[in-house]
């Protein structure tokens, strides 16, 4: 067996024994929270209780009602968000990451009884996020704007073209990333939660009665007295109050736990609360909302336009997280090997995290700019929102049934009765969400589940792929270093070729490539460095990154060397500069002259299997299409930057 050096000192591949953990002070994350976090699930009181008593559910604003209808309100934010979310998800942590990849991550290595699908169910459970990433910007940028015409009637008309130019505006400048503007997010959220909380306890102030609401009885009794199709469209309007909660867990590698929670029972919790209680202290006055917007009629008549202003600012801070939040789960399933590798530039140096990505930002405008033409309002877009959310509750409440089991060690009692409640709960949210189905909360499944049809046909895509290439002839790394050792001339080049598993042991198999190469030339470069590059189901590397496979090693004669590279999911895997560390640390031969380098690369030309379904050739011909919109595996690994490239055409047919 050959040498394995373990390779652990250069800058690139040096991992520490610490778990990931957010950088900054606790005062300074628990700021920052409030602004990225909870923009979405923040300003939800701007549409949600209009949904509930005077669009979707359309109750009458009698006293059982409204105290049955808040009570429902303080009750769903307490059970889903305060307790399921902050309480329990946040404790499932990929070191210290959170969101549906990370749970992706912690159950894949576990082979049991139906964890493929539970697998499955968390990439629809991704797909889903990207729906509803169509329709936040849209909603919340249209229910602030929509206050004007509570002001002044006479703009209403100017609501979806001043929609339209602020979210054009807003998706214009993601390029220029959010290093600038992201510092005032905290404080703008901060002000904005301290006045929609001052904003309800005037009107609480004057409507005590209200406060009865706390008790659960209320909102019992109020949804048993309803028809089940009634209760079922009032569940589905409530599911508006809690969409944005899954950001908690999606950001919890931003900020850790602890902000988190601080932020959300410190702050965001009571002012919601509040503000929500206010809404329904201004219903039990018996004065009808403004303008049929039940917010804003909350708001002094003098103060209006400037909380339009507010709640704007607001909403496009929601907004412009969510859009963050899609480039980073966009950027992970690539790395995950589930999505195509898309282009993705870095808007900041000394944060990897905040990347801009072309094709996902445009594609969320365009749909952003479709739902505001198409829908008109925000309660008519209220129908379409909540439906994809519910899916990825339910999903979530799932995976957590295996993690809470693997990792904290519960009994089956325990989870039954916890997992067992919550799923029930988010299930029922879900399946009054559904009956939304028709009245646009097709918009957001129809994008989560082509989302997940691409994923599932990238991932059979790459699998198919390898496999053929791994099947095609090839020598072994003993028959290679046989020649490589008994070659009276080489090529004075050093060449590096991309490899698609790695190799460690003289039995294993060289790249197809490889023996492609030695039949045309019959010539090998004088040091030969097969590269494999592998992306581990974790988020960050703490081990030995790299491994070096020392095959042939003579000062006069070159070498011949496989490294295998590791990377999380969350980390930049650019393999040049990784190389040239190691050169630079003499564990692989290669010169800090890139022009001495040159990089092999085949490209595979697939084709169908004689004997291949109709079926299997349609999954073929839209692999063949995401390939097309994919960058190169080397393009994407960073090769080829700064060295020559030499490309081979490969035929490697499919079955």
């Amino acid at each position: 067996m050959l040498p394995s050096l373990a390779h652990t000192d250069p800058k690139n591949c040096k991992m520490t024994d610490q778990p990931h953990a957010p950088k900054g002070r606790f005062a300074a994350l628990t700021l920052g929270a409030l602004g990225i976090v909870y923009g979405d699930i923040g300003t939800s009181p701007l549409y949600a209780l209009d949904q509930i008593f005077s669009s979707h559910a359309n109750l009458a604003p009698s006293a059982e009602n409204v105290l049955g209808g808040i009570s429902l309100v303080i009750w769903t934010l307490t059970i889903i968000v305060a307790i399921k979310y902050a309480l329990l998800v946040l404790r499932a942590q990929n070191d210290g990451e959170g969101g549906v990849f990370a749970l992706y991550g912690l159950l894949h290595e576990h082979n049991k009884r139906g964890m493929l699908a539970l697998l499955m169910a968390l990439m629809l459970g991704a797909g889903l996020l990207f729906g509803d990433g169509f329709i936040t910007p849209a909603i919340s940028v249209l229910s602030a704007v929509e206050g004007l015409g509570v002001a002044t009637p006479a703009l209403s008309s100017l609501v979806i073209p001043i929609t339209v130019v602020l979210l054009t505006l807003l998706f214009a400048v993601q390029y220029k990333g959010t290093a600038g503007i992201g510092t005032v997010f905290g404080p703008v959220l901060l002000v904005w939660f301290v006045v929609i909380g001052g904003l309800g306890l005037a009107q609480i102030l004057h409507q005590p009665e209200i406060l009865r609401a706390f008790s659960p009885l209320y909102g019992l009794r109020f949804l048993s007295s309803q028809s089940g199709f009634e209760a079922l469209l009032i569940m589905g309007a409530l599911m508006l109050v809690v969409t944005g909660g899954e950001a908690m867990y999606a950001d919890l590698g931003h900020f850790g736990a602890a902000p988190i929670r601080a932020s959300w029972f410190g702050m965001v919790y009571p002012a919601l609360l509040l503000n929500y209680l206010g809404q329904g202290a201004y219903l039990l006055s018996g004065h009808k909302p403004v303008g049929g917007n039940l917010f804003f009629s909350l708001v002094p008549e003098g103060f209006v336009y400037p909380m339009v202003l507010l709640a704007t600012v607001a909403t496009i801070i929601a907004s412009q997280a969510l859009i963050s939040g899609a480039f980073t789960l966009a950027a992970q399933a690539i790395r995950l090997g589930l999505f195509p590798r898309l282009t993705i530039r870095h808007t900041h140096q000394a944060h990897a995290g905040q990347v801009y990505m072309p094709f996902i930002n445009w594609g969320l405008y365009l749909g952003c700019i479709l739902l505001v033409l198409l829908f008109g309002s925000s309660d008519a877009l209220g129908a379409a929102y909540g439906l994809a959310v519910a899916g990825v509750m339910v999903i979530t409440s799932v995976a957590m049934i295996p993690v809470s089991r693997l990792y904290w060690g519960w009994g089956r009692g325990r989870v039954a009765l916890v997992w067992g409640a919550l799923f029930l709960v988010n299930f029922a949210f879900l399946v009054a969400s559904s009956l939304k189905f028709f009245q646009g909360g097709f918009v957001p499944m129809t994008m989560g589940v082509l989302v997940f049809l691409v994923m599932i046909t990238w991932r059979w895509g790459r699998k198919a792929t390898f496999a053929a290439y791994s099947a095609k002839a090839s020598m072994t790394m003993a028959e290679l270093v046989a020649l490589h050792r008994g070659a009276a001339h080489f090529i004075e080049r050093n060449a590096i070729i991309m490899a698609p598993k790695p190799l460690r042991h003289e039995s294993d198999r060289a790249p197809a490539l490889m023996r492609l190469l030695w039949e045309r030339s019959g010539v090998l470069a004088r040091n030969l460095i097969f590269v494999e590059v592998t992306h581990r189901k974790l988020p960050y590397i703490h081990d030995n990154r790299c491994k070096v496979t020392v095959f042939d090693r003579d000062p006069l004669r070159g070498s011949v060397i496989g490294v295998e590279l590791q990377f999380g999911f969350m980390e930049e895997p650019n393999v040049e500069h990784i190389l040239e560390d190691l050169a630079h640390h003499r564990l692989i031969d290669l010169p800090p002259e890139h022009r001495h380098w040159i990089v092999h690369v085949s490209l595979e030309h697939l084709l169908p299997s004689r004997h291949m379904s109709v079926l299997a050739r349609l999954r073929l011909g839209l692999f063949q299409v995401l390939r097309n919109v994919s960058q190169s595996g080397y393009e994407y690994y960073g090769l080829g930057d700064n060295v020559r490239l030499s490309a081979e055409i490969m035929p490697v047919r499919l079955r």
